[in-house]
């Protein structure tokens, strides 16, 4: 047996895959909000809208033979833009609030990573080469976009208000970062426990954007807070190309 290098069809973990990734989970809150509260569609009318578009995207996702940068942001975006307004959904629409609803969907986010350990063997996203891997992943990361929203939701209404979330939340990722360089803690826990978090902040910084004076935020327009994201991303995307991740696959 020896060892080669299998390419996987996700990022390499760099600085710039996790400025993106918030960026991207800024523009999910931003767009989200654009379709359900902007336009009056609702948060049902609106999952199904994001969903769809969600389906449609993972699956030319893992039928990419090679890693597509723009395929997979915009597959985040699509994960993002629906974890927005099923959170808004279960937390209001179901009746259950925000720590019900933040209860919830944890809850799938560990069964989730329960049923892909079981499967597989490991949850680790250098794995992730094999249509059934991909999809745990796809399947795990929109559910952890959905518990993120939530989470920032519940923080930004329990008196800290926008800002102080995302300084929360900013906090909290640093802390999983030194924990990533300077302890032994699993780094695929680790990985996890920043995506979660990434996407509060995201909520917490694109609420303050698009919300009015009176609550906080500095009244930006939805839709022109979501283009001006969306640009930035895409100039990310150009100015710092990004390269699949990789790992050893042992072959005989």
């Amino acid at each position: 047996m020896h060892s080669v290098t299998a390419v996987n069809k996700v990022p390499a973990l760099t600085f710039m895959f996790w400025v993106v990734k918030i960026a991207a989970t800024t523009l999910g809150e931003t767009a989200g909000d654009t379709v359900s509260m902007t336009w009056k569609l609702g948060y049902l009318t609106g999952s199904a809208i994001f969903l769809s578009a969600l389906l449609v995207l993972v699956v030319l996702q893992i039928t990419a033979k090679t890693f597509r940068p723009f395929l997979y942001w915009a597959t985040i975006i699509a994960s993002t833009t629906a974890g927005t307004t099923l959170a808004d959904f279960a937390d209001r629409s179901l009746g259950i609030g925000y720590p019900g609803g933040s209860l919830l969907l944890l809850v799938s986010v560990l069964a989730a990573l329960a049923l892909w350990y079981y499967s597989q063997g490991t949850v680790s996203v250098d794995t992730v080469n094999t249509p059934r891997v991909e999809a745990f992943y796809w399947a795990t990361i929109t559910l952890s976009q959905t518990l993120g929203t939530a989470l920032g939701d519940w923080t930004a209404d329990s008196g800290l208000g926008y800002l102080g979330g995302a300084l929360v939340f900013t906090a909290a990722l640093a802390i999983v970062a030194a924990a990533y360089f300077w302890s032994r803690i699993s780094h695929v826990v680790l990985f996890w426990t920043a995506f979660i978090l990434t996407r509060p902040l995201g909520a917490t910084v694109g609420d303050f954007f698009d919300k009015p004076h009176s609550q906080g935020g500095l009244a930006v327009s939805r839709p022109v807070a979501s283009a001006i994201i969306a640009v930035f991303i895409v100039f990310c995307l150009l100015a710092f190309p990004q390269k699949a991740g990789k790992h050893p696959k042992k072959v005989s």
